[in-house]
């Protein structure tokens, strides 16, 4: 896709859309404000917050693609790589907002230690947060208001307040996706239950012996989710993490081999993909309160 470009400050990412740097470690603009540009693959350097009004044509992401619906909130982190298709003079003009932040604006703000709380911005195009008008106008006004600080003149305070307007809609970001979660639950459960089948043939065809336990990134990549949202979708159904559900399906595996007598604790501990034995008693014994010999004689 067109050129490629590395683009790791925000007056750079200013400079190739044609809008002004409001702020060497933000700004805030508006999609009609776009000047023209060519088509290019960009790696960014900078934590984006991209919402379109209208349906505006494909975004590519990574090696994925994406086409915006009204009313879609996308986040990207520093290191991801985003695809844009050239605009023209005359081109139609979409509407909307693009927040950009470099992560040296957050350094020594209470906010950089809660980034890694924001999972979203590890999600992939197709897990967008769809927002409600109510939402849209919440979201909105955040950027309006971090808009408005930066248009007035700069002051020892202005850095403090934008950083509390982008933790204040990223808080809403976190109610917004929980409240999607709750309103896609029929879906969810249908992603659990094919998360069941993954689990159970990845054992039934012995994957184990050759791979070993299965990972969060490969339980992931078979329900077509990204490792964020796949861990958040399931920490939502569940209360545990993916790891935890993961661990607790391959436990309740172990106790029906342990419940038939035929094999010791080494031998399941090798069939179920563990590398060692004192593996699966440790991790057997932190899910059941008991070890896997402990168990095992409660049937004889």
């Amino acid at each position: 896709m067109g050129t490629s470009l590395k683009i790791d400050t925000v007056a750079a990412f200013c400079d190739f859309f044609g809008v002004n740097t409001l702020h060497p470690l933000v700004s805030v603009a508006r999609f009609e404000d776009y000047g023209t540009y060519p088509e290019a693959m960009m790696e960014c350097g900078l934590y984006c917050i991209m919402y379109k009004e209208i349906h505006c044509g494909e975004l590519k992401y990574g090696r994925s693609s994406y086409d915006y619906q009204s009313g879609t909130l996308l986040f990207t982190s520093p290191g991801q790589k985003i695809g844009v298709a050239s605009r023209n003079e005359g081109d139609r003009i979409y509407k909307g907002w693009i927040l950009m932040f470099h992560p040296d604006l957050l350094y020594g703000t209470p906010l950089a230690s809660l980034m890694r709380n924001f999972t979203f911005f590890s999600y992939d195009v197709n897990e967008a947060l769809h927002m409600s008008a109510r939402e849209r106008k919440i979201i909105l006004n955040c950027m309006d208001e971090i808009r408005g600080e930066l248009d007035n003149n700069m002051d020892r305070h202005t850095r403090k307040i934008v950083v509390s307007y982008i933790e204040t809609m990223l808080n809403h970001c976190t109610r917004f996706y929980e409240r999607q979660f709750i309103t896609r639950e029929i879906s969810n459960r249908g992603i659990m239950g094919k998360l069941d089948r993954v689990l159970n043939e990845y054992f039934d065809s012995n994957r184990q012996d050759e791979e070993g336990i299965p990972t969060v990134q490969y339980c992931a990549a078979e329900v077509c989710l990204s490792p964020n949202y796949f861990g958040d979708l399931v920490k939502k159904e569940t209360g545990h993490t993916a790891s935890e559900y993961i661990q607790n399906f391959i436990i309740d595996r172990a106790k029906i081999l342990l419940a038939h007598g035929e094999k010791n604790v080494s031998e399941i501990a090798y069939e179920l993909g563990f590398r060692y034995p004192h593996h699966l008693t440790r991790v057997f014994k932190k899910v059941t309160g008991r070890t896997p010999n402990e168990y095992k004689m409660s049937y004889n």
